[in-house]
């Protein structure tokens, strides 16, 4: 018998003779405090995430790509790394080709040791999506996939990121039953609040030492 099956074995024979517990789990404990209407969701999400230095962005499904440009031009950003196969990054790249002067559009589109280099050193911002958001406790619901690694929202300095209006969820207990995690975790899925920060030094508090120093979010209000 493996190590592994001789604790297994051991926490089995530990029940034996025990009665179990019934669940009273009270649904209303983390929902009823953190319920909100339609018109309350983006102010709360909003509130919570600009506190935490996250930049807020309301725009709308047609001009979202404008404004992403625009903020790129302010910021003087030469170049934003897409996911080119998804549909926002079509999107994105149909914009471009209409306005020839937009920063540089980059495509993770091989395995990064081909570019790891690069990556890591001269990609300055991302663009990525979202599966929507948690307004209880302002954060971004990220589930990277195959197209959109998670080293898109994690290794460029400046991360922008999509948000439907209509995809952000009350609480994460509205957002596990909707997307039934009980009966499957996702592989990798994140909730981020804001930019990357630490103050494990000194006490000291700065941005950007384990991913984005700046994140963006353009809030993509239903027409």
């Amino acid at each position: 018998m493996s190590a592994k099956q001789n604790i297994l074995a051991k926490l089995r024979n530990s029940l034996t003779g025990t009665t179990p517990v019934p669940d009273e789990f009270d649904v209303e404990l983390v929902t009823a405090p953190y319920t909100y209407t339609a018109e309350q969701r983006i102010p709360q999400l909003r509130k919570l995430m600009e506190a935490v230095h996250t930049e807020i962005h309301l725009t709308s499904v047609d001009g979202w790509p404008e404004l992403l440009a625009q903020l790129l031009r302010d910021r003087t950003i030469p170049s934003l790394l897409i996911a080119p196969t998804t549909p926002h990054g079509q999107r994105i790249t149909q914009h471009w080709a209409k306005n020839p002067d937009l920063p540089t559009l980059k495509a993770y589109d091989r395995p990064v040791e081909e570019w790891k280099a690069e990556l890591f050193n001269d990609t300055p911002a991302s663009l990525t999506t979202t599966l929507g958001a948690i307004a209880a406790t302002g954060s971004l619901i990220l589930w990277p996939t195959r197209e959109e690694p998670r080293l898109m929202s994690l290794v460029p300095p400046v991360h922008f990121a999509l948000l439907k209006a209509s995809e952000i969820r009350d609480n994460f207990y509205q957002v596990q039953q909707e997307f039934e995690w009980a009966q499957g975790l996702p592989t990798n899925a994140l909730l981020v609040s804001g930019p990357s920060k630490t103050a494990d030094i000194e006490q000291v508090l700065a941005y950007g030492a384990h991913g984005p120093k700046d994140l963006v979010v353009l809030i993509l209000e239903d027409q």
